[in-house]
């Protein structure tokens, strides 16, 4: 079986590489960022696909979910290519997002709950025949987002939600609510926890956290 790794920790990919020689896969390619990953993948023949590449979720320039993406990507782009997000973090919006696609030949496995070697191959392998394998924890997110999250704000950060709604700044909201800037952004961030949005280094959030509230 043919392997493709894309890892930005030399001696975490060096390690997978030695783990994966030793469980009797081939590794094609290794690379440090998925930009380079794409790359390989867009420059080898319907042959030379591997069968599997092995992801992390959060890798060069911004460390955020750079993973994720190249995972969307190439489900999109060689859907017969299996992908095992093998993370420290459950990144569940965009997880959710690359399940809506198909989950056939998908797996999404965190890298502190791996218990051996054995895991990890059983999982390529079940990935590589178009299975899927998902993390208990990622399970527990992803059902999470099928709730109405709405209706897990409190009465306050339902208010701060609206107001956000209208426009209205984090100071904006402190000055009508009559509460300190630090007490608003609490809220914000607790708003955000509950809606599923994870930081992706911009505002959108509050842009997104305004449509879950419209649509509700």
């Amino acid at each position: 079986m043919r392997l493709a790794v894309a890892e930005d920790s030399l001696l975490l990919r060096e390690g997978l590489v030695r783990l994966f020689d030793e469980a009797g896969f081939e590794t094609v390619g290794a690379f440090g960022d998925a930009v380079t990953l794409i790359d390989y993948l867009a420059a080898c023949s319907v042959g030379e696909l591997p069968d599997v590449v092995v992801t992390d979720v959060r890798m060069p320039p911004t460390f955020r979910d750079e993973g994720v993406h190249a995972a969307i990507e190439i489900r999109r782009r060689w859907p017969a290519v299996g992908v095992l997000l093998l993370s420290q973090y459950v990144e569940s919006v965009y997880a959710q997002e690359l399940l809506a696609a198909g989950a056939n030949g998908l797996g999404y496995l965190l890298k502190d709950r791996v218990q051996s070697l054995d895991d990890v191959q059983d999982a390529i392998q079940r990935i590589a025949a178009g299975g899927t394998v998902l993390d208990p924890q990622v399970v527990s997110q992803l059902v999470s987002l099928r709730r109405d999250p709405i209706a897990t704000l409190t009465p306050r950060e339902g208010e701060v939600l609206g107001l956000m709604a209208e426009g209205l700044t984090n100071r904006g909201i402190a000055e009508r609510l009559v509460l300190s800037l630090g007490a608003v952004e609490k809220n914000v961030t607790a708003i955000f926890v509950k809606l599923g949005l994870e930081d992706s280094g911009s505002d959108h959030r509050r842009v997104l956290a305004v449509l879950t509230w419209l649509r509700d």
